[in-house]
């Protein structure tokens, strides 16, 4: 099955309007299905251009952002949901904060939602947060993980900071996941390199797809997210019948657009069962050995 995938290197705008939001999605997504695309990938913390319609006040402000973005979030799936099944493709919703009450208490989570041509599929938390969103946002980890069983493979997702734990995707792939998702939102080029670097070997060990779609540009008017840097991309793994860097397709530094490859899943399959290498086979070799680590130590020399 050859999948065509688009993956958003997405700039924060200033909307004075809900309106002019929605005519910007729907721009995007509309753009992509032109060429084809068939599952569309938007960013981590993408939903943070919504903070603009709290006004300037409230976007500056670290808590008041998080919540105007917060109480956005049902309008803003409600419009993905819409716009996939208009055009009948599946799209990983921009991710950003969720406020839930639970027990009396506001449980606060990173969620990406996936949609599909028939409505909601899903939500995935992100598992591991970064120093900025413990300490300064006071955002937690959800519970557990996700793959969804789509009309177009099983996706699993991994939200910026979590692909760069091999147990996250390693647990998704045992699922069955054949595509991982990585949105992410770094600001530093170390930042996305880390998230890259951590997306290209998820897709060497489970010899799987993952696709990278990060926030770029500068957002002066909203401290959370007011530096981005970026490339989109799409990773698999470097055996055969893969490109021999394992980059499917990717595209420049900090450049806003869509980014569309071709990727062949029953690739995938093939490589997992009779790849040059078998990584996703031989993991739990590797696991048997890390288990039985011992400390030698060197002895000093006899005078």
């Amino acid at each position: 099955m050859t999948l065509h995938i688009a993956t958003a290197a997405y700039p924060l705008d200033w909307h004075d309007s809900w309106d002019a939001y929605e005519a910007k999605v729907t721009q995007w997504v509309e753009a992509a299905v032109a060429e084809g695309a068939q599952l569309l990938v938007f960013p981590e913390y993408g939903a943070m251009e919504l903070a603009s319609l709290g006004g300037a006040e409230a976007a500056r402000d670290l808590e008041a952002a998080l919540q105007v973005v917060a109480r956005y979030r049902p309008e803003m799936e409600t419009l993905f949901i819409d716009l996939a099944f208009r055009h009948r493709v599946h799209i990983l919703v921009p991710s950003g904060p969720v406020i839930e009450n639970h027990t009396g208490a506001d449980i606060r989570t990173n969620r990406a939602t996936l949609v599909g041509p028939a409505g909601l599929i899903g939500h995935q938390d992100k598992a591991v947060m970064t120093r900025f969103e413990r300490e300064d946002w006071q955002i937690g980890a959800g519970e557990g993980l996700q793959v969804f069983d789509t009309a177009l493979g099983r996706i699993g997702i991994t939200i910026c900071y979590d692909s760069e734990f091999p147990l996250l995707a390693r647990a998704l792939c045992e699922k069955g996941a054949e595509i991982l998702l990585v949105p992410s939102c770094t600001d530093t080029v170390a930042g996305y390199s880390r998230v890259r670097i951590g997306a290209q070997a998820r897709a060497l060990e489970n010899q799987c797809v993952t696709v990278q779609s990060p926030t770029v540009g500068d957002v002066d008017w909203c401290p959370a997210v007011d530096t981005n840097r970026g490339a989109a991309g799409v990773f698999g793994p470097p055996d055969t019948g893969w490109p021999e860097t394992g980059v499917l397709a990717e595209g420049g530094l900090d450049s806003p657009g869509w980014v569309h490859a071709q990727v062949d899943l029953d690739q995938v399959r093939q490589s997992r069962h009779d790849g040059g290498v078998l990584l996703f086979q031989h993991w739990p070799e590797s696991a048997d050995q890390a288990e039985t680590v011992a400390i030698v130590r060197e002895t000093a020399p006899q005078p």
